[in-house]
């Protein structure tokens, strides 16, 4: 792999800074004319190399996915209570 400076572009990098990893890998598919794919796994290499940037998202996805486990449990217990003291 490429020195980390060279590996993504300077605007790639301030996007995965900020956390926004989408648009870190449009920058690179438009810098570098690569597909999807390509673009996604050099982005995943550059964060995979900076342990910064690999907390920042695995934080990022803990959150996403405890907020999604609180609304799955809210909307179990509205379904609960509906077919409690509404259908029953």
């Amino acid at each position: 792999m490429a020195e980390r400076s060279e590996a993504l572009p300077p605007e790639a990098i301030d996007a995965l800074q900020r956390g926004n990893k989408i648009e870190a890998i449009k920058i690179v598919r438009a810098a570098s004319k690569l597909d999807l794919k390509d673009a996604k796994d050099r982005v995943d290499d550059y964060v995979k190399n900076d342990p910064m940037l690999q907390q920042k998202f695995a934080s990022a996805q803990a959150e996403t996915t405890g907020s999604l486990v609180r609304w799955l449990i809210l909307i179990a217990l509205a379904i609960a209570g509906y077919y409690l003291f509404v259908a029953g």
